[in-house]
């Protein structure tokens, strides 16, 4: 038999501690012998104590029948090799007495071999029997417990009380495979090491594999010596992956030795075939704990993941549909509101619970909406340095996951989850998370240690386990699976909201052009025919008043255009703001209506010295257009009304007109561009419904807001706009 590599090596690291074969030892612990036969059901192995043992004599090439073993023991053998499936079968375990001694027989294949295990049983079957009632009351105490934490501490409870060890700790695997005490049973005289944290190296990587697909083992004495297998020469190494006596590790025996610890036993907590935490239990001195109580707590820590795994799902379904609900809420609003950075800053501070951030950031064009306590500086630079990225979904928690001329600059902003909704326009959504800083209480400097010795330089062991604390830095709470989820979900939404919108503005633009047609056209033939009049001769001063007219109408519909390009191209409308008096303005404004419309009646009631942060040409642009609305879908019949007073904080100007509600179908796309609602209202030919889209921005560039009510018999909109002291 082959016996493991056991070559020297260059240096030692992390990497020789993984690639240690751990599942072929070639040999077993002590307290058991194991016999391996072929397919063929010929001995090819067995256990250096076994003849002496299990009273047998061995060679090489027995039959199993010819061996001699108890009819009990030959059928669980049969049993199995009938249940074989693709060369594996579970365990099949019996009770068997040699020599007046009681054994548990346990029988799997694996790799086209019969393994059988002898394990010596201390105590007697009557006693052993009295656990198996012990483990349900303990299962159906298990089934009440509501959180995870309470799990996993009714879990080490329940467990210490069936195997009497001295310590049992509930173990939970973190995202970067270290492990956390998260629950303890334990002796009262000894240390606790609850909140204790362990590095992943501690369990390697073939050791986690090992966990998983044999989740409970045993090491009775830790300082016995094992028993090496004996067999043909030649012939491969026994695979001992499922073996319930399979030695242990020297490096593995050297760690628990330095903790001080006689015997141990683990169960792993698998869920959904990953390695999520398990019970550790320590004794002080050998312990052998009987094989059916070793099952009666495997059992019970599988109704403990089960448990775990149904808390978590509802946890992650109730997420889920919290999230699909605030979906609803943000594409409605972004399908229908004409300023997407506007409806989603509405929805920020849900959108930042829901992927349990503190920041959050929208960039479209060239514009950029923040939600938090984030530097503009450094939103832009957050923004700029994606763009580079071709995936759509991008996720940091460590500060040396950043590009390096941003690493430094981040301050506590280390999380990350970045969406790019809308590519074309350098759409992205990013939420930032917090750097944690956390003060790690270690069970022991994490640290191996390089030694050299016989076979060349090795990674120790640590050889204490006093508590290390360790202040941990430069990382951020990761985004779990469940987040991701969720921001996948939502990321596919937006992305159809953004071709949506990208689709009605290409079909805008058609409009665009036809109306351009039509409405251009009019005052072009008007100056065509007063450019033939006065070839003609015809009366130069009315022509020219006719010339003025038609220019100033086709001006103000290509401002309007030129108005609305920027908008859609996300670069505002560039304000100069100063200190305006918006009652001096007002004054002047009607003033000029009433001028230049002397059938409307005007009534004007302002208070005097609003003073507000202003453009004052884009006011001027904002009321002009509200009061020729309000002139032109009003009934002549009745004055339009103006109303300028102050609040606390704001600014309020209430213009109004008797006339008919707007149809409340029509109100959502209220301030959209190029409506043609207008059309059919003689006194606003050629309107483009492009007037209240463009006042809606001037007054959101403000930080104000306008909203349109009907108080029959008036139609009244609102601007609110902050005071300027």
């Amino acid at each position: 038999m082959t016996p493991p590599d056991t070559r020297p090596v260059a240096a030692a690291t992390l990497a020789t501690c993984a690639d240690e074969p751990i599942h072929l030892p070639g040999s077993i612990q002590s307290h058991g012998a194991l016999l391996v036969f072929d397919r063929a059901q010929l001995l090819t192995a067995w256990s250096g104590n076994a003849p002496e043992l299990l009273q047998l004599s061995l060679s090489l090439g027995l039959p199993l029948a010819a061996i001699g073993l108890a009819p009990a023991v030959l059928d669980i053998i049969a049993s199995c090799v009938n249940d074989n499936a693709d060369g594996e079968s579970v365990h099949t375990a019996v009770e068997t007495t040699i020599a007046a001694h009681q054994f548990d027989c346990i029988v799997h294949t694996y790799l086209g071999r019969i393994l059988i295990e002898y394990e010596r049983r201390t105590v007697a079957s009557e006693t052993v029997a009295m656990f198996a009632v012990k483990a349900h009351a303990a299962i159906e105490r298990l089934k009440r417990e509501k959180s995870v934490t309470a799990l996993l501490q009714m879990a080490a409870e329940q467990v210490r009380a069936l195997t009497g060890f001295d310590r049992v700790m509930g173990y939970r695997f973190r995202h970067d495979d270290s492990g956390e005490v998260a629950a303890e049973a334990r002796r009262a005289d000894l240390a606790p090491l609850l909140g204790m944290r362990y590095p992943p190296g501690d369990i390697p990587a073939q050791a986690r594999r090992l966990y998983i697909i044999n989740t409970l083992r045993l090491i009775s004495d830790v300082n016995e010596p094992p028993q090496p297998m004996v067999g043909r020469d030649g012939d491969s190494p026994i695979d001992m992956s499922h073996c319930v006596l399979r030695s242990v590790s020297p490096i593995h025996i050297e760690y628990l030795q330095n903790m001080g610890v006689g015997a141990s036993m683990s169960i792993s907590i698998v869920i959904n075939d990953k390695l999520w935490g398990m019970l550790a239990c320590h004794h002080l001195a050998p312990k052998q704990v009987p094989y059916s109580i070793r099952m009666a707590t495997e059992v019970m820590v599988q109704v403990l993941a089960a448990s775990v795994q149904l808390l978590e799902a509802r946890q992650r379904t109730q997420l889920i549909e919290q999230s699909t609900a605030l979906r609803s809420h943000l594409m409605e609003a972004m399908l229908s509101d004409d300023d997407m950075l506007q409806s989603l800053s509405e929805h920020a501070a849900p959108l930042c619970a829901m992927l349990a951030a503190e920041v959050l950031i929208v960039s479209l064009h060239d514009r950029i909406l923040i939600h938090g306590e984030v530097d503009r500086s450094l939103a832009t630079a957050i923004v700029k340095s994606l763009a580079r990225h071709e995936e759509d979904l991008v996720l940091r928690d460590a500060r040396v996951a950043w590009p390096p001329e941003l690493a430094d600059g981040l301050g506590k902003w280390i999380g990350m989850l970045a969406m790019c909704f809308d590519r074309a326009s350098n759409g992205w959504m990013i939420v930032l998370r917090a750097e944690q800083i956390e003060e790690v209480r270690w069970g022991g400097k994490p640290e191996k240690i390089t030694v050299h010795g016989p076979l060349g330089p090795r990674l120790t062991p640590r050889g204490s386990f006093e508590e290390w604390c360790q202040t941990v830095m430069g990382l951020a709470k990761p985004w779990d699976h469940t987040h991701v989820i969720i921001a996948q979900q939502l990321l596919g939404e937006m992305h159809r909201a953004s071709i949506a919108r990208h689709v009605e503005t290409e079909r805008a633009r058609e409009q665009l052009f036809a109306m351009l047609g039509h409405d251009l056209r009019d005052p072009l033939n008007a100056i065509s025919m007063a450019a033939t009049v006065l070839e003609l001769g015809g009366e130069p001063k009315e022509i020219g008043r006719r010339i003025r007219r038609s220019s100033s109408r086709m001006g103000r519909l290509v401002g309007q255009i030129l108005d609305v390009s920027r908008i859609d191209r996300g670069i505002g409308l560039g304000m100069q703001r100063e200190r305006v008096n918006l009652s001096v303005v007002l004054d002047d404004i009607v003033d000029e209506a009433r001028t230049g419309h002397p059938a409307t009646d005007y009534r004007l009631d302002a208070a005097s010295g609003v003073f507000i942060h202003a453009d004052a040409d884009r006011l001027t642009q904002v009321i002009s257009n509200l009061l020729n609305n309000a002139r032109s879908h009003g009934d002549p019949a009745h004055p339009v009304s103006i109303e300028l007073y102050r609040r606390p904080q704001h600014a309020v100007l209430v213009i109004g007109n008797v006339g008919t509600a707007i149809d409340a179908d029509l109100v959502p796309a209220l301030y959209d561009p190029f409506k043609r609602v207008s059309l059919d209202n003689a006194r606003n030919r050629g309107g483009m419904g492009l007037g209240l889209h463009i006042v809606r921005q001037i007054v959101l560039e403000h930080g104000g807001s306008i909203t349109y009510h009907y108080d029959q018999p008036q139609v009244i909109f609102t601007v609110v706009l902050p005071l300027d002291g």
